[in-house]
């Protein structure tokens, strides 16, 4: 592996350059055609610098170099967008980049994926401690069955399905068919995210990884380590490697200890989560730090859809706690496992005794998604317009957080009760 990273100091885009000249000079890369897989619009990274940078040292000695967008199941990004998140314009890329293509992964399109192997029933159920007993099949694009080498572009962070993002996720669910997705997505819920994020080694990373060894393409990973708007480490190897290593710097730069819990939390979400599908991440990174009958109100008043793509199966059944799934599962049974995972990963931990849901929090929306609907799935409202940010700021000592851009950063007690490793 080549790479390096730091705490305390970022790397300049000379060092990224200097990073990447010696990772792709120690690489067999000639005559290659060159599959990257990158992000979406809702990851921070500096994915103008690297696009350039790549580009200009790969552009001239392989027969391809295309960027596949590791969209999951997120919807498709227009070109404008593309060039957009790439810090290029159409008449750059005719004129500067011309030899790249540019594709979304489309995920529920079953001419657009191809079956490479089956994770067996006891495979799953060792991996899982017996959490679930079933088979299933590992499909992912076809279209990198084309190219000889793949490529992993992307980010590190805490993450509440599979501990820390990044690595061979970019395969699984990046460019994966839905059965692969739903099935490890249900295994993270069935753990619950306060007990898996931010925890390295977890069953679902080691689901990911065992579908990963089913590619037979050789496939190596850039794994960013991002701090603001600039990267504060950069590894380049082996998916696992450079991803182990991203994954020991993140845990010392994404996470935000506080000595005790909060009654109030006003998370305020980026404006690169555009519904509550992504924005739920303002959830996933600050229950851990919400009191015991408490209130997280996810404040984003640019957000009007409950999911972009999933909307109308999230509104059939709302946000409920994992034993309310748990409990009924034969009337939930036809329920895909990544929409049941994203409904208790936004509602929290709680129960489901005697017909009785308990949450261990209120979750608030302050969003454009109107009283009805939010009442309708089970979760609290207020209208955005009556918030006044100042009213939360500067009131940690009163139990009241205040994060200015959350769904990044985990957020975590010094005394953690949740947070014992899986």
């Amino acid at each position: 592996m080549i790479g390096k990273g730091s705490v305390t100091q970022l790397l300049s885009e000379t060092d990224i350059i200097s990073i990447c000249t010696e990772a792709f000079e120690s690489l067999s890369v000639d005559g290659k055609r060159v599959l990257f897989i990158i992000p979406d619009h809702t990851r921070s990274a500096p994915m103008d610098v690297m696009f350039r940078t790549v580009y200009k040292l790969l552009s001239e000695r392989v027969d391809a170099v295309d960027f596949l967008i590791a969209l999951g199941t997120h919807p498709p990004m227009s070109m404008k967008a593309i060039y957009r998140h790439l810090g290029i314009s159409e008449e750059d890329h005719r004129r500067h980049y011309s030899r790249s293509r540019f594709f979304n992964h489309q995920w529920n399109i079953a001419d657009q994926l191809q079956k490479i192997g089956t994770i067996c029933q006891d495979d799953v159920a060792n991996i899982s401690s017996g959490l679930m007993t079933q088979a299933v099949d590992v499909t992912i694009n076809k279209m990198i069955m084309d190219y000889d080498l793949l490529i992993i572009l992307g980010p590190t962070f805490p993450h509440e399905v599979v501990g820390f993002s990044g690595g061979n996720k970019y395969f699984f669910p990046g460019i994966a068919g839905p059965e692969i997705i739903d099935l490890f997505h249900w295994l993270g819920a069935l753990i619950t995210s306060p007990v898996i994020i931010g925890t390295k080694h977890t069953p679902v990373r080691q689901i990911i990884d065992r579908a990963a060894g089913m590619i037979s393409i050789e496939k190596i990973c850039m794994s960013m380590v991002v701090q603001g708007e600039f990267l504060a480490g950069l590894y380049i190897g082996a998916p696992e490697v450079a991803w182990e290593a991203a994954a020991d710097l993140s845990e010392k730069l994404h996470v935000v200890y506080k000595d005790h819990p909060f009654d109030t939390v006003l998370a305020c979400a980026p404006s690169m989560y555009n519904d509550l599908w992504t924005g739920g991440k303002c959830m996933y990174k600050l229950e851990p730090v919400v009191a015991e009958g408490g209130e997280l109100i996810i404040y984003a008043p640019h957000i009007k859809d409950v999911s972009i793509t999933h909307g109308k199966e999230i509104e059939a059944i709302g946000y409920h706690v994992r034993d309310y799934y748990v409990k009924q599962a034969n009337r939930f049974r036809r329920v895909p496992g990544g929409i049941k995972a994203h409904s208790t990963h936004v509602k929290g931990i709680g129960t489901y005794e005697n017909d009785v849901e308990k949450a261990r929090i209120r979750v608030t929306l302050a969003t454009q998604i109107p009283a009805v609907t939010s009442n309708k799935i089970n979760l609290g409202y207020r209208d955005p317009r009556s918030i006044k940010l100042s009213d939360y700021q500067n009131r940690e000592d009163e139990g009241v957080l205040f994060v200015e851009k959350a769904g990044e950063m985990l957020y975590r007690l010094k005394h953690d009760p949740f947070h014992s490793g899986v």
